[in-house]
C-alpha cells in the first residue's frame, strides 16, 4: 500500500496529494528557484505527474511560466506556492516543506555552479542537471 502525503498552499485553499515515493529529492541553487522560493536554496521533491493531484481548490490554482522548463503553480488567494511542473523532465516538483509528513532525504545538489550558499554536506554537487535530465552531469567541488 502506498503512502499519500498531503500539503497545501499558505491559506489552505489549495490542497495537494503526492502518492508513493518521490523520484528524487535534493537542493536546487539556480537563480530562478532562489527567487521563486525567496531563499538562498530550494529543497525540492520530484514526483511523476500521475502521483500528484490537486485534491481541493483547483479553481484557486494559477500558474506562471518564466521559461518553458518550469510552470510554477500557486494559490491566487494567498500566493502560496503549491507545485512546479517540469514538462521537459516529465516531473512535478513540490517544495519539501509543502509536504510536512514526508521525510526529506536529499540525494544531490543541482545548479551548484550558481550557489550563493555553499553547503558542505558530502552530497554530490552538480554544475547543472544530471545528464539523464538534459544537463551536463558534471560534478563541481563543495
Amino acid at each position: 500500500m502506498s503512502t499519500t502525503y498531503k500539503g497545501s498552499c499558505f491559506c489552505g485553499a489549495v490542497t495537494i496529494e503526492a502518492t508513493g515515493a518521490p523520484a528524487g529529492m535534493g537542493y536546487c541553487h539556480c537563480g530562478s528557484c532562489r527567487s521563486w522560493s525567496a531563499s538562498p536554496v530550494n529543497a525540492f521533491t520530484l514526483w511523476k505527474p500521475e502521483d500528484v493531484r490537486v485534491a481541493e481548490g483547483e479553481d484557486a490554482l494559477v500558474s506562471y511560466a518564466k521559461t518553458p522548463a518550469s510552470e510554477r503553480a500557486f494559490c491566487k488567494k494567498c500566493g502560496g506556492h503549491v507545485l512546479t511542473r517540469h514538462p521537459g523532465f516529465g516531473l512535478v516538483d513540490i517544495f519539501a516543506a509543502t509536504l510536512p509528513d514526508l521525510a526529506f532525504i536529499p540525494q544531490l545538489h543541482v545548479n551548484y555552479a550558481e550557489t550563493v550558499l555553499p553547503m558542505h554536506d558530502g552530497l554530490p554537487k552538480l554544475k547543472d542537471f544530471p545528464a539523464e535530465l538534459g544537463g551536463s552531469g558534471e560534478s563541481v567541488p563543495e
